[in-house]
């Protein structure tokens, strides 16, 4: 099966679970999940996106895989073009944007199945919570018990450790392949003033993951990290850990990144 064939799949994947039909509260609660989960990464590498060496792959992790963006366009243009990328870029390109889709619709999948839940749980979020204001923000505690109770319902951890290896995945192709000569040159020298808007997307998503791992030299500091900090929230997530004293590490985190939510 070719690297186009596998990427169409999985983006088709994630327009599939675009087009379902689902209730205003489920919507409302997926968009609560995705916040969630952007302050929690905020919260727990802090000290990635503060330093100078580590921030730009921090952000491209945070802004590409995790972030609140609607994505639905550039997945789009990215299967309308499958077949031009694996014909005009290297194969290690062609198998980073294939993960990239991987990693996004193993998230697809794990948030809607995390919305219906919540919506339907005793910790439903308000309508009104998926455009909560500065002033009218949710309660960091509601949140944190919220989204648990959610992710516990949905439980499906042998997917979460593969979300996780997927990732860790990502960063060890982008480690490699920075470090091929002339890869990111090539990839400019391709640019075409008739070049399709999803060529030119890809590259521009494919270029920042490449100048952020270019920036920080050594990895192995930044995906260790990653792989011990995400071990321990699959295992605080997981309900082995009693509830409240998972719900407090959760409050603990949100509230590190908006003190003042209550």
């Amino acid at each position: 099966m070719s690297q186009a064939v596998i990427l169409r799949q999985h983006l088709a994947r994630v327009e599939q679970l675009r087009q379902e039909e689902r209730s205003p509260a489920v919507q409302c609660a997926w968009q609560v999940v995705r916040r969630v989960q952007v302050q929690r990464f905020r919260a727990t590498y802090a000290d990635f996106l503060s330093n100078g060496r580590h921030a730009p792959a921090a952000q491209f992790f945070l802004s590409e895989l995790y972030g609140q963006h609607d994505y639905s366009q550039r997945d789009a243009q990215f299967g309308r073009i499958a077949g031009a990328i694996e014909r005009l870029f290297p194969p290690h390109v062609m198998r980073l944007a294939v993960q990239i889709a991987q990693v996004h619709a193993l998230t697809e999948t794990m948030d809607w199945a995390m919305a219906t839940a919540w919506a339907s749980s005793a910790h439903a979020p308000p309508l009104l919570a998926a455009q909560s204001t500065p002033h009218r923000p949710l309660a960091a505690s509601a949140l944190a018990a919220g989204y648990i109770d959610a992710w516990r319902t949905v439980q499906r951890y042998d997917d979460r450790q593969r979300q996780l290896e997927a990732v860790l995945a990502l960063g060890e192709q982008l480690t490699r392949v920075v470090r091929i000569a002339g890869l990111r040159t090539a990839l400019k020298l391709m640019r075409r003033p008739a070049q399709t808007a999803g060529l030119s997307a890809l590259q521009a998503v494919l270029e920042q993951g490449f100048d952020a791992f270019a920036a920080m030299g050594n990895t192995s500091a930044f995906l260790t990290g990653i792989t011990d900090r995400e071990t321990h929230w699959l295992a605080t997530l997981h309900h082995d850990t009693p509830f409240a004293t998972a719900a407090q590490r959760l409050e603990v985190a949100l509230r590190a990144v908006v003190p003042a939510m209550d």
